[in-house]
């Protein structure tokens, strides 16, 4: 049920043999990102839950779920940039039935990242359902 961009980097991680390359890759999807206007980094935006700042500013148009988001870590980054792949475009309706914690696993994220980075991601995911929940 994963989108094209997601699907995209899959495929991009099954070139990669080590960790240390699959790192350097996601912090790459963080640096091409947009950064977040700097008015949308208020308290309405910010998650907890994570180690380092985070803001989601979520969109829905026309029933579609996209979010922008921003963080101070550049790896933090770089995981809002994967989520918004595996997210970004779905029906607001569906936001809620992907396994984000499988699809991760795909990339193997779930086993390399620290314990505080992985409870960050999960309460981004958390975020990101809640507002869908709130719009489907």
């Amino acid at each position: 049920m994963a989108s094209p961009a997601f699907e995209d980097i899959v495929e991009d991680f099954e070139f990669l043999d080590d960790w240390e390359d699959r790192y350097r890759h996601v912090i790459e999807q963080g640096r091409a990102m947009e950064p977040l206007d700097e008015a949308l980094k208020v308290p309405a935006t910010k998650v907890h839950g994570c180690a380092s700042q985070v803001w989601l500013h979520p969109v829905i148009e026309n029933g579609v779920f996209r979010f922008d988001g921003d963080s101070d870590a550049m790896i933090v980054r770089g995981l809002i940039a994967v989520l918004r792949a595996l997210y970004n475009g779905l029906p607001v309706a569906e936001v809620g039935q992907v396994d984000a914690r499988a699809e991760l696993e795909r990339l193997g994220l779930n086993e390399h990242l620290s314990a505080q980075r992985s409870n960050g991601v999960k309460s981004m995911i958390e975020r990101i359902r809640l507002v869908a929940l709130e719009h489907a």
